[in-house]
């Protein structure tokens, strides 16, 4: 639980399948890369009931942004992204904050910081998405890491010195981005010992080993949450 403006809020999870989540904050509801209605494996999740307050975007690709102009639209919240993906939905009429990597900004849930990503990135027209992006989310208590989609880089253990996140959202589903092997070393660089997995099962491109991925990161002394779609965990 964390106190903030006299009230206190437990950092809550919900998982919107595949690599959209939503994180609350001190009573900020933080959506990260909606991509729920084309995703047959979340059609238990309404959309229309989904309240947010921000939306941070790591890159363009479908399976991250496909929801996005509905969600923001609806709820009428800045969508942050990088420069192309600012560019791009101001001119679908919805509220944005452009960014770049390595710069950050703070906003009333606490100071967002963009990171590299190593994947690529452009719109479902094939249109430019500019460079794909993680986010380092500090607050006074709990900051966290969010990589997007990503291979395994170096520069992951220069994030673990310099912002130290208390735990990681992680891509393991192989194929695409890193597999969970990978993301367990990206794990001891970033110095966490909790990694909530994403970008896994939604296709069989990317169809993992539940019980191998855990059994693994437990011998290398990593607690890897799995969530279930629709869940809610609280940290």
């Amino acid at each position: 639980m964390r106190a903030f403006f006299g009230k206190v809020y437990p950092m809550e999870i919900t998982y919107f399948g595949h690599s959209c989540f939503q994180v609350n904050i001190g009573g900020y509801r933080i959506l990260f890369d909606p991509f729920i209605r084309p995703n047959e494996k979340a059609q238990s999740i309404n959309v229309d009931e989904i309240e947010v307050d921000y939306i941070l975007l790591s890159h363009a690709h479908s399976d991250h942004s496909m929801d996005v102009e509905e969600i923001a639209k609806r709820c009428d919240v800045p969508v942050i992204g990088n420069w192309e993906i600012h560019s791009h939905f101001e001119k679908l009429g919805v509220k944005t904050h452009p960014m770049n990597i390595g710069g950050k900004w703070p906003f009333e849930f606490g100071t967002v910081k963009m990171t590299t990503a190593i994947h690529s990135s452009s719109f479902p027209d094939g249109s430019y998405g500019g460079n794909p992006a993680g986010f380092i989310v500090e607050n006074d208590e709990l900051p966290f890491y969010y990589s997007g989609d990503t291979a395994l880089f170096t520069d992951m253990q220069m994030i673990g010195e310099m912002n130290k996140p208390a735990f990681a959202f992680l891509p393991i589903g192989d194929n695409f981005t890193m597999d969970f092997r990978d993301a367990i070393v990206a794990a001891k660089w970033l110095g966490v010992n909790k990694v909530i997995g994403m970008h896994y099962d939604t296709f069989p491109y990317i169809e993992i080993n539940h019980s191998e991925a855990k059994i693994l990161a437990d011998h290398n002394g990593i607690e890897l949450i799995l969530m279930a779609i629709g869940e809610t965990i609280s940290l």
